[in-house]
């Protein structure tokens, strides 16, 4: 079969520092091509280079050949395939989508931009979409807006905006990193069926290895901006013949954790209840759980469960609709004032999703560790500089790395900045929210090894939400399983977790 897309000498430069290439790649109709390699691999700069739409500062050269046509990167002709010949569904749909607009208006103004449609028609195509891509109540749905969907359905509204265009190769950037397993297997299979159908080529940006096996046809695999091996999915994973590769396999096999006996109790959920405004029913129901001090306790469970909920009540980010008690180590931190609840917060830490975005882009990482510091005015400047720059040390970073600003950091040493700022003010409790959905296999390992050792040397609580359930088995003793908003089952990891479908 004819190759849909070829790309021919694919090299990124900033000024005269090459930082991609040169690459060749090809893809045929109906073909599904897995892109991996681990953060600053250049799995980016070369979807964005295909996009022509490399930031200011950096320059594309090479060649694309799309059905027989050569094009060259960056030309008229090139830009002139964005959102038609091309298309991109992106990682985020949260930020993808314009949180003021309601999903309908941003499809239906892209079914008129590029297919040309009167109003009526492309609300005609609109609805063929939703209906295509199995979306309950499409024209209710069109009407809403994106905070009103669940995760998967934001998913699936982006792939209806990237097939506006009718493409001929979509670009799948990391499709999945958000979704639980469930939703994350639906979306790919949704894809396969679309590949089938339209000959549609996909290039699958992830760095999730299993997935990539499961759904691609071939594989690239890239280190440093350079291309180490590709072929056959199924053989590049029984049988790799790089050192890189065999390396993000093994990373892929998280070990079990430790065992270690708990200390006391420290935190202890009583009936806990949170409903939502004008929500049809409660986000998290009569939730009872105890954690213990050199513990780790994972919640699980499908999006829209209740898992983050469940976490932002325990930092009190839930704020009305809030029933039962929250006792840390017996006070209530539901009943506490803003002065007492000043004192508890010192006690708990932070590791939210995505570091890009909890991170300030315009904060230097020595400002941003100390900054609970300077919160909770302890310490001087220069006491409080000398601290991050030794709890940068403690995650396993230069201290050098302190005066860079967040966008020169890979994804990794991201949240590893983001687990010191969370441990600046030496708390006994460390929340996790999806703190490791987002990496690569190797800096998954990385950080879910980091929160293994302080867990071990500080005796810090961890309260790990999830939806990896190998990440669970690699770090949590007792894991609970939350099924809309009901505590429906708390126990020993690797029992619990026997049976369930493996996390992508």
């Amino acid at each position: 079969m004819s190759a849909r897309l070829a790309l021919r000498g694919l090299q990124v430069h900033a000024g005269t520092r090459r930082l991609l290439g040169p690459l060749d790649l090809d893809l045929a109709p109906g073909q599904c091509l897995g892109l991996v390699g681990e953060s600053g691999s250049g799995k980016s700069l070369t979807v964005l280079s295909l996009l022509g739409l490399l930031p200011p500062g950096l320059t594309a050269q090479g060649e694309l050949l799309l059905d027989g046509e050569r094009i060259e990167l960056g030309s008229p002709a090139h830009h002139a395939l964005r959102g038609r010949a091309i298309a991109w569904m992106p990682q985020d749909p949260q930020a993808s989508l314009h949180p003021l607009r309601t999903v309908g208006a941003q499809l239906i103004e892209s079914l008129r931009t590029l297919r040309g449609l009167d109003a009526a028609g492309a609300r005609r195509a609109a609805l063929s979409l939703f209906e295509r891509l199995q979306l309950p109540d499409p024209s209710t749905l069109l009407a809403r807006h994106p905070h009103q969907l669940s995760g998967g359905q934001r998913q699936r509204v982006l792939l209806a905006l990237a097939l506006a265009g009718k493409p001929r190769l979509l670009l799948a950037d990391e499709p999945t990193s958000a979704l639980d397993p469930r939703l994350a297997e639906e979306a790919l299979a949704l894809l396969d069926g679309l590949r089938r159908e339209f000959g549609l080529a996909v290039l699958l940006v992830s760095h999730d290895l299993p997935l990539v096996a499961a759904h691609a046809r071939r594989v690239a695999i890239l280190r440093d901006g350079g291309l180490v091996e590709t072929g056959d999915a199924g053989e590049v994973f029984a049988n790799p013949q790089h050192a890189y590769t065999r390396e993000l396999l093994a990373a892929e096999r998280l070990p079990a954790p430790e065992p270690a006996a708990p200390g006391p109790r420290l935190l202890r959920l009583e009936s806990v209840s949170v409903s939502y405004p004008r929500a049809p029913t409660p986000a998290l129901q009569a939730a009872s759980l105890d954690l213990h001090r050199g513990e780790c306790l994972a919640v699980v469970g499908e999006s829209g469960s209740g898992k983050s909920t469940l976490g932002r009540t325990v930092l009190r980010l839930a704020r009305q609709g809030v029933s039962g008690r929250i006792l840390l180590d017996g006070e209530d931190l539901l009943d506490a004032g803003p002065g007492q609840l000043r004192v508890l917060r010192r006690r708990i830490g932070v590791v939210f999703q995505d570091p890009y975005a909890s991170l300030d882009p315009r904060m230097r990482v020595a400002a941003l560790v100390a900054e609970p510091l300077r919160i909770h005015a302890l310490g001087n400047a220069a006491s409080r500089d000398a601290r991050a720059r030794a709890l940068l040390s403690a995650v396993g970073l230069d201290p050098a790395l302190a005066d860079r600003y967040p966008h020169q950091l890979s994804g990794g040493q991201r949240q590893r900045v983001a687990i010191a700022r969370a441990l600046a003010t030496d708390p006994e409790l460390l929340v996790c929210d999806e703190a490791v959905s987002a990496l690569d296999a190797h800096h998954r390992a990385g950080v879910l090894a980091l929160l293994a050792r302080l867990k071990r040397e500080r005796g810090l609580a961890l309260l790990f939400i999830t939806h990896d359930f190998a990440a669970a088995r690699a770090l949590a003793e007792r894991t609970a399983l939350l099924v809309d908003g009901r505590l429906v089952a708390i126990g020993d990891t690797a029992t619990l977790l026997a049976g369930e479908v493996r996390a992508g």
